[in-house]
């Protein structure tokens, strides 16, 4: 005999409120690497550029015989270009601007020497490279923590 049994109602979910998510944790952001730009990237051979220049201005105008004038022209000149530049080319932009300073504004004939007056400038470009590119590092921090 077959017994009949009332149907059984449709399973309905009961509706929960959604409870409370606490925030997601969240890991704190990376600094953003630093921006490509054209002139980091061509500091070096624009500084190069800028040196030849340079070069070529104060030989036409005579200043270059001046002890004074050429050697902080060239010390503006490598603070500038090592701000622009990356940190790895530093070296590289103080001893691009001393060749053109030593070879073609010291010794005038495009020699280079490396006597004690070569060897003082040679020791004030890389100051200089090294003031531009800790000025520049600087003004990054800066500029981060007030990003931040």
């Amino acid at each position: 005999m077959a017994v009949l049994h009332r149907p059984v109602p449709a399973h309905r979910p009961r509706f929960h409120p959604p409870l409370p998510r606490a925030a997601p944790r969240t890991r704190p952001a990376r600094p953003a690497p630093p921006r490509a730009t054209l002139a980091r990237e061509l500091a070096l051979p624009l500084g190069a550029v800028g040196a030849a220049l340079l070069v070529t201005a104060l030989t036409l105008t005579g200043l270059g015989a001046r002890a004074a004038v050429a050697p902080a022209v060239f010390v503006l000149l490598t603070a500038a270009v090592a701000a622009l530049a990356r940190p790895r080319v530093v070296p590289g932009v103080a001893l691009v601007s001393w060749l053109f300073y030593d070879g073609f504004v010291l010794n005038g004939r495009a020699e280079l020497a490396f006597g004690a007056q070569d060897r003082t400038a040679l020791l004030v470009l890389c100051c200089a490279a090294a003031a531009g590119a800790c000025g520049a590092a600087a003004r990054r921090a800066v500029r981060r923590r007030t990003a931040g």
